[in-house]
């Protein structure tokens, strides 16, 4: 069991990692909203995982991985999409596609790596974003 100040530092990285998820999050959401997308879901869950954002891209449903760094770990955050993840990605994909009444023709999976700030994460202005379109294993 952690000590006191072992869970104050604990809960703070957690907090500190669910901030900086949720600033990617809202960058990408608000990028393909600029693309002209319509954004079906956010977060969408399931016992096997979550979807970040569903958007429909005209006739194409485009399923966005959205991955955010604010550490030097990775100059793009992209290297932390694994086939493994992508295969989940499918999976949960036809879930939300079985509830769903529109049949999609075309399906594409697309990742937003944002790349924040390690000193202030919340500092906008210092954040940087690429869009890999289509992305296989």
């Amino acid at each position: 069991m952690l000590s006191g100040m072992g869970e104050q530092r604990a809960r703070a990285g957690t907090d500190r990692r669910r901030l900086i998820g949720q600033i990617g999050e809202d960058i990408a959401a608000e990028y393909v909203a600029t693309l002209g997308w319509q954004i079906l879901a956010r977060n969408w869950r399931t016992r096997n995982g979550e979807l970040d954002l569903i958007a429909a891209d005209g006739d194409t449903l485009v399923v966005v991985e959205v991955k955010t760094r604010a550490s030097r770990t990775y100059t793009d955050p992209l290297g932390a999409v694994t086939p493994q993840k992508l295969r989940r990605m499918r999976l949960l994909a036809r879930q939300w596609l079985a509830q769903q009444e529109r049949f999609w023709e075309t399906v594409r999976f697309d990742v937003v790596s944002v790349q924040l700030d390690v000193a202030d994460p919340e500092d906008l202005a210092r954040a940087t974003w690429w869009h890999h379109v289509g992305v296989e294993e």
